[in-house]
């Protein structure tokens, strides 16, 4: 039995844009990872059950590689690739999906074309302090991810059967990869029900685990050991790891997309480090993942003094200056808080 979550209301408004819509584009989050993709795929094989064609998947730049193998991915549009096709599709689609993101700049260079777009727009989230660009919006931040929201949605509509193999497998992958592989933010009993009834619907877990876990390339095993013996720095006084690269550092392991992945949970195996805090120089910023443990939260941090937010314990963030100045600007303000 899995309780009640999403309202009625939003229920009921929900399924009449579905209804209406014919043409639907699903749109999510810059640097998609597992719960963006998994939730807006999921939702897209389900679309198509009902008769919805078109039905476009939109993301904002390219994906990790160890999600290629998920149902659909294949047929991604990358907007920085395909940016005319995608402006058309999102001007002439009845209804636009946003999913796992809260608020058009978390889109890039696809938030004019979504903006400007006269289509019904429906936002499914989980992030804190959803805007108010959509028609409709369904977010909820004790979820531990979109995509059981998306699962939660369906069973809503009453169209549990609707949920096929591929809709099991993406919901699966949303949820794993969003919780660290229910490693936190999972302490939910309908977490494990939802996933009892994906294995009854057929996913394998395992398998789907090997996959997205166990895939990543020497190259990244090797970024991965010089973070942790080169540019780990521990500040034990307020039980807090920080590591920072530069693009050449990147350059020097052949980065691709994807590779950078967890790197921030790393610090949190060790004994009493319960922050930890990973930068890493962009095409035009500085990329910052926070984390933390416990009752700990590092959102508000994120969003004071790097233009970011997220969950109480899994945060991002950005800096447009250059690494030096980040790690600078993080090592003068971050003891005051911490040690709150």
């Amino acid at each position: 039995m899995i309780s009640e979550l999403i309202r009625k209301t939003e229920i009921q408004a929900a399924k009449r844009l579905i209804d209406k819509a014919q043409s639907v584009a699903i749109v999510t989050h810059m640097s998609p990872d597992g719960d963006a993709l998994g939730s807006s795929l999921a939702f897209a094989h389900y679309l198509r059950t009902l008769g919805k064609d078109p039905v476009a998947v939109i993301v904002p730049n390219r994906f990790p590689d160890f999600l290629a193998w998920m149902p659909g991915a294949g047929d991604i549009l990358v907007y920085e690739n395909s940016a005319q096709e995608c402006n058309t599709i999102l001007a002439s689609a009845d209804l636009l999906l946003c999913l796992d993101f809260n608020e058009p700049k978390r889109i890039g260079k696809v938030a004019e074309a979504l903006c400007s777009s006269q289509a019904k727009k429906l936002m499914i989230d989980h992030h804190l302090h959803p805007d108010s660009f959509p028609d409709v919006t369904i977010s909820y931040p004790d979820s531990p991810s979109t995509a059981e929201l998306v699962f939660r949605l369906i069973c809503a509509f009453g169209d549990f059967d609707c949920i096929s193999l591929p809709v099991a497998e993406c919901i699966y992958t949303g949820m794993m990869t969003d919780t660290g592989n229910f490693s936190f933010n999972s302490n939910h009993v309908d977490t494990y029900n939802i996933i009892a009834e994906l294995v009854r619907i057929g996913i394998d877990k395992d398998s789907i685990y090997n996959l997205v876990f166990n895939t990543y390339s020497a190259d990244r095993m090797r970024l991965m050991g010089y973070c942790l013996y080169r540019k780990m720095q521990i500040f034990p006084e307020q039980h807090t790891a920080l590591i920072a690269l530069d693009r050449h550092e990147l350059y020097r392991f052949n980065f691709t997309s994807g590779d950078a992945e967890g790197l921030v949970n790393l610090p949190l195996q060790i004994k009493d480090i319960y922050y930890s805090v990973f930068m890493r120089e962009d095409k035009d910023k500085i990329k910052i993942s926070f984390r933390s443990q416990g009752d700990r939260p590092v959102n508000e941090y994120a969003s004071l003094f790097f233009n970011g937010g997220g969950h109480k314990n899994a945060a991002g963030g950005e800096n447009y200056e250059t690494v030096e100045k980040a790690v600078a600007l993080f090592t003068s303000t971050f003891k005051d808080y911490f040690n709150k």
